[in-house]
């Protein structure tokens, strides 16, 4: 009886452990990206041609991560070179996103499309985010 009741605990666990185990840990972000930054930059990421800066393989994403921060909260007017190219038109900051929301959705990006472009935690995307002009 206890051993059938062992296993039996033992296949629950595992079968709990593999239905929590996503293959997708960035899910929050790719949905808080669809929602809020997938209208102008593509769902792809490859922005619109002369318009809008691509995300997917921009080098100033990998160079300026954590500025991201800042940009998504306040937006931008200045001029940004993304991958040799400048793009003049303003992006509207989106300041309802919690700094959470904002975290998950730089992760994501610095995952999607083939980036590579690592990991920012909360801590310092909040104490950039206290620091934006």
């Amino acid at each position: 009886m206890y051993l059938k009741l062992s296993i039996f605990s033992i296949i629950i666990g595992v079968l709990a452990f593999l239905i929590s185990c996503d293959s997708n840990p960035y899910k929050q972000g790719a949905i808080l990206y669809e929602n809020f930054c997938a209208s102008c930059h593509m769902e792809d990421g490859v922005g619109l041609e002369g318009l809008i800066p691509p995300l997917a393989g921009a080098d100033y994403l990998k160079n300026a991560n954590l500025q991201t921060t800042c940009i998504i909260r306040k937006g931008i007017s200045d001029t940004i070179t993304v991958n040799g190219r400048q793009y003049t038109d303003p992006m509207a900051g989106i300041p309802q996103l919690s700094d959470f929301e904002i975290t998950n959705i730089i992760n994501y990006i610095n995952q999607a499309w083939g980036n590579d472009f690592g990991y920012v935690k909360l801590e310092d995307v909040r104490e950039t985010l206290e620091n934006c002009r």
